[in-house]
């Protein structure tokens, strides 16, 4: 690992070298000059990962360095040395941007070398996140993400158009449909990607807990609550806050939300003092909130403050055309995690892939690939690497495409929609057969996206079938 590069600038040549001295036997690499207009021309032909500059100094003081440094080489730190009697400038210098400062003639050489590996270990940290905040904003640009369906291009047309706005988002579809990875992609394509994204599984906590996981609460406000603590709106401010499952917050939380969403202020649990935060709320669910709000799960008023801006995520299987590219990218990424060569996916691998429901969505399929990736011996996987449901095929497993580890709401998507097949889109028929109303299942339709395939060519029964409901309620 390269050696530290440092500069200092001091005119009392007794100050700079013996300065030099002590940061040389840290095995740093040191360069010296003797004003701040020696220090900038250094500056040009060089890059430095620290300046230690005294403060009183001829033809261009520290202060003036300082400014000037900051301009030149923002990424450089700027420590101050200071003579007895002039901490006032060194406390102005600290105002202005220095990172510290030393006294001059200290008889402890340590003080100087402790200060130095504290600005160095910042430093370090600082590159470090911003190293990883550029790799999350390439990762979550929705450039990089994969779909060339027409569906996912409308999505895609969607984060380019609201990712910069204040607007409350709900996106909505099945799980492991990738919702996560687009609320990702709208904090990273904003001006607030510098600021935190924080994240809160709505689904993964007791009703008991979520309030202070949202809002904090004060030491001593309940039992186990030994300290102060930030709830996530507080981490979010000036970010982005995910609420994950968003139908899954208990009935009696949800007007301290709708408070917090309407106000932008809340107060931790325990506490009277109010706290304003300036955060970008991105909801998920994969249940039909409308339907929620019907059945009386779910606040109509909240329902509607969080549908701003709905998107809605489509499954897989009605973008089975992006399944080629998916697979090769989940290849390379596992290739990279398992040590593994693995050149790509055989034809009839793919086939048996492409006819597959795939009702886990991207999620089963990436974690499919990998256990594919890992198990396979051959330079392209086989369809023999992936689960032996694969290979049967959608009209082959005798059991109507039900499997282990299929939702009830997929299972009854299914039933549903085989059903209208079956009755050549006659809802009135279905309905009967399902033992449902035909507004059940015209809401069922709805649900599911499918509302559409049926309506042209039905529409003489839809319209007179509409105006029957409506005056029977």
């Amino acid at each position: 690992m390269a050696s530290k590069r440092i500069l200092v600038v001091d005119d009392d040549s007794y100050v700079r070298e013996a300065t030099e001295e002590i940061l040389r036997r840290k095995q740093y690499d040191v360069d010296t000059a003797t004003d701040g207009k020696a220090a900038l021309a250094k500056l040009d032909d060089a890059d430095y990962d620290l300046i230690l500059s005294d403060i009183k100094m001829p033809v261009m003081n520290g202060l003036e360095l300082l400014e000037s440094a900051r301009l030149k080489a923002p990424d450089t730190h700027v420590i101050m040395m200071t003579a007895f009697g002039t901490i006032e400038d060194a406390v102005t210098a600290m105002k202005k941007g220095a990172y510290d400062y030393v006294q001059k003639g200290s008889a402890d050489p340590t003080e100087i070398e402790l200060v130095v590996e504290r600005a160095l270990k910042f430093q370090d940290t600082e590159r470090e996140n911003r190293r990883l905040r550029s790799e999350l904003q390439d990762k979550y640009s929705f450039g990089s993400m994969i779909g060339k369906a027409h569906n996912m291009e409308q999505v895609f047309d969607m984060i380019g158009t609201v990712a910069d706005s204040r607007a409350t988002v709900l996106i909505c579809g099945e799980s492991g449909t990738g919702k996560e990875l687009v609320a990702r992609a709208l904090h990273y394509n904003s001006a607030r990607k510098a600021a935190p994204f924080i994240r809160l599984n709505c689904a993964a906590l007791p009703k008991e807990l979520m309030e202070s996981e949202l809002f904090g609460h004060e030491k001593g406000a309940f039992t186990g609550a030994i300290k102060q603590t930030r709830g996530r709106f507080e981490m979010a401010d000036g970010g982005t806050l995910l609420l994950d499952e968003i139908s899954e917050i208990d009935p009696a939380l949800q007007a301290k939300l709708l408070r917090v969403l309407q106000e932008r202020e809340f107060e931790r649990v325990g506490s009277t003092q109010t706290i304003k935060v300036d955060v970008r709320i991105v909801a998920t669910t994969n249940r039909d909130l409308q339907a929620e709000v019907e059945a009386g799960n779910f606040r109509e008023d909240l329902y509607y403050r969080l549908n701003v801006i709905e998107m809605t995520l489509p499954p897989l299987r009605e973008r089975k055309e992006d399944i080629p590219a998916l697979v090769n990218n989940f290849v390379a990424k596992y290739n990279d995690e398992n040590g593994k060569d693995i050149e790509g996916v055989g034809e009839d691998t793919l086939e048996a892939l492409m006819q597959y429901d795939w009702p886990g969505n991207i999620r089963e399929l990436e974690n499919y690939t990998e256990r594919a990736v890992v198990v396979s011996r051959g330079p392209n996987l086989a369809i023999s690497d992936y689960p032996q449901r694969l290979s049967a095929g959608p009209q082959d497993r005798g059991d109507g495409g039900i499997h282990v580890g299929m939702t009830v709401h997929e299972m009854e998507r299914r039933l549903i929609m085989r059903t209208l097949e079956s009755c050549k889109g006659n809802r009135t028929e279905a309905a009967s057969l399902l033992g449902i109303s035909t507004r059940t299942l015209r809401n069922k339709l709805h649900e599911y996206g499918e509302m559409s395939a049926f309506k042209e060519s039905n529409k003489s029964e839809f319209e007179p079938e509409e105006e029957l409901e409506a005056v029977a309620v």
